[in-house]
């Protein structure tokens, strides 16, 4: 039977039209069904175009996985599983690249990328549900392309459930170098470079301190900040946007129903679209900046990163976000990432089998419920109200399936591990007062959002909930400095809403410079 169905085929044969250089795909196999598999896929592939073509090596000892490697050198990149679902695209670019397609980076990235020096064995867990894992593993499989010292393999940890005990990886992805945890979640070719090359932090920021003032400088690069950009671009005026990502927890979002205008998207796609259309308008883009301070400086206001790199606009618009609530018990930290996880479609195929706790009963708490229900042996829903707080269809939803368990007026009180994993919750019966526990291995918390506003104490008026308090137009105390989105005091946490607001606030803030 064939693994690519007639659009995927068309699209592919048609991306393979941009091959420049032969490509050779060389396959190490057994006789499992995923062997069989792999094979047809590669087998299909090479059926697509002439500058490709399909061997067996079995050098490798993870089965199956297979090399694409540009014939005659010693570019190349590994993937060990078969590459599907989110990991499809990955697959695609790696098809491309090394077959000779240029490596969509800047050339100053590019050539620092080749600049590394060292020898590097990276190794990356992912699962084909991960909305993270395709950017590790596509900036790892490029930055091999561009340096033939750097190897990567991306290991789908399904096909490889025993290396996934042996490691004892609880979230993806994780990335190892040289045997060695180097990272996980979300990473990108600028973080990739910062690690490796130690001096591109202090490069990177005398370069951007070298810019002229902006007109309006965005921060963060969400909806809000985007759509905060484009407005402001649109006005004629200067614009820098500055952020740690562009698309911000949307790249978080699995699927997006309510966004108006489209039934049906999913979080890194519409991410891409937003930072496409960024690049639509003369807007200076500088990503992998987190901002650390703002002052005033010679009538300008100064933006300074943790990198150290000073940015000078006459307005700002801060857009940072918000990211997810902690549950603040002990044993939360010790167990990140070691069974404590807050992406449910990134993670929970790694608890596949097992009995895992979600803590929330609001709407994000009950989707990831219903979604590791159909993955994990048995869920058990912790909430701390004496009610659900999710939609009535979704609570039905979540009612109907056999494997769920709802804990409802529970205060979770501790994390409990045994120094490799988590292996059970403690809660507190808010009616009785009694100290009760649970055995899990998994818990994923969704408990709401808080603000991403640590650095802004002092510059501007925050509320109780330290979001930042903004008039209708998008306006701060500091009639310098708007804001939009999740971190301010708008009401409605949505996608939607926070376009509206991005567009709200750059409107305000040329308002506000023509009338002086």
């Amino acid at each position: 039977m064939a693994v690519l169905d007639a659009n995927m085929t068309a699209q592919l044969q048609q991306l393979l039209g941009n091959l420049r250089e032969p490509i050779v795909l060389r396959a190490s196999l057994d006789g499992s069904d995923k062997s069989k598999q792999t094979e047809e896929l590669l087998k299909e592939i090479e059926a697509l175009h002439d500058k490709v073509s399909y061997e067996r090596s079995d050098d490798n000892e993870r089965r199956p996985s297979f090399e694409i490697a540009r014939a005659g050198t010693d570019v190349g990149v590994h993937f060990a599983g078969l590459p599907m679902g989110h990991e499809f695209t990955s697959l695609v670019l790696a098809l491309l690249q090394v077959g000779g397609h240029p490596v969509k980076i800047s050339d100053e990235q590019a050539q620092q990328i080749r600049d590394i020096e060292g020898t590097f064995h990276f190794e990356t867990y992912m699962s084909l549900t991960c909305q993270n894992c395709p950017d590790v593993v596509q900036a790892l499989n490029a930055m091999s392309v561009l340096n033939p010292n750097i190897h990567h393999i991306a290991i789908e940890g399904g096909a490889f459930q025993d290396e996934i005990e042996a490691r004892d990886i609880k979230a993806v992805p994780t990335v190892y170098l040289n045997g060695e945890v180097f990272g996980q979640g979300r990473m990108t070719v600028e973080d990739f470079i910062s690690k490796l090359d130690t001096g591109a932090d202090a490069k990177a920021a005398a370069k951007l301190s070298e810019k002229e003032p902006f007109g309006v400088l965005v921060i963060g690069g969400g909806p809000a900040g985007v759509a905060a950009a484009i407005y402001t671009a649109r006005k004629g005026i200067r614009t820098g946007l500055v952020a740690e990502r562009i698309g911000g927890q949307v790249l978080d979002t699995n699927a997006i129903e309510n966004f108006i205008s489209m039934p049906y998207t999913e979080g890194p796609k519409l991410a891409a679209a937003l930072e496409a259309h960024l690049h639509e308008y003369e807007i200076d883009v500088m990503k992998a900046q987190k901002v650390a301070s703002i002052t005033d400086e010679d009538g300008l206001k100064e933006v300074v990163t943790e990198t150290g790199a000073e940015l000078r606009a006459k307005q700002v618009i801060i857009a940072t976000g918000a990211r997810w609530r902690r549950m603040g018990v002990p044993g939360e930290e010790e167990y990140r990432n070691k069974g404590v996880t807050f992406c449910p479609h990134c993670d929970g195929p790694l608890f596949k089998g097992k009995s895992v706790a979600v803590i929330g009963g609001g709407n994000s708490g009950v989707e990831a419920a219903i979604d590791l229900a159909g993955v994990v042996g048995h869920v058990t829903v912790v909430e701390f109200l004496d009610t659900m707080r999710a939609d009535d269809v979704l609570q039905r939803k979540l009612k109907s399936l056999p494997n769920v368990d709802i804990i409802l007026s529970a205060a979770t009180s501790e994390v409990v591990g045994d120094g490799k994993g988590v292996t059970g919750l403690t809660y507190t019966d808010r009616e009785t007062n009694e100290s009760k526990s649970i055995d899990v291995e998994g818990v994923f918390v969704q408990i709401g959002l808080l603000p991403n506003t640590e650095f802004l104490h002092g510059v501007v008026d925050l509320n109780e909930r330290k979001e930042i308090v903004i008039s209708d137009r998008g306006a701060t105390s500091d009639p310098a400095i708007f804001a939009a989105g999740d971190v301010t005091t708008e009401p409605y946490k949505q996608i939607v809403v926070a376009e509206g607001s991005g567009a709200t606030a750059a409107l305000g803030a040329f308002d506000a410079s023509i009338r002086g």
